[in-house]
């Protein structure tokens, strides 16, 4: 089994309702596979979406290890 913390930001967190939970999943071993776990929308990440696991980016493919800070954030536009 496998613990971690996840964040949601910005309108991935408006549209999931939630900005933080502890997960604990048995097959998801990487941020892609907890994006698919834990069902959110859409069901494949958008184009430009970043994961950051312990507030480094990471690769959608990275290893987690048990106690990590995963963050999914959306792009974020401005000016």
């Amino acid at each position: 089994m496998l613990a971690v913390r996840v964040r949601l930001f910005a309108a991935l967190r408006e549209a999931m309702g939630w900005s933080e939970q502890r997960v604990t999943a048995s097959d998801a071993t990487t941020p892609l596979t907890l994006w698919r776990q834990l069902a959110l929308e859409p069901a494949e990440p958008p184009a430009g979406m970043r994961v950051a696991i312990n507030q480094q980016f990471a690769a959608w493919d990275e290893p987690l290890q048990p106690g990590d800070e995963l963050a999914f954030l959306p792009p974020i536009s401005g000016g």
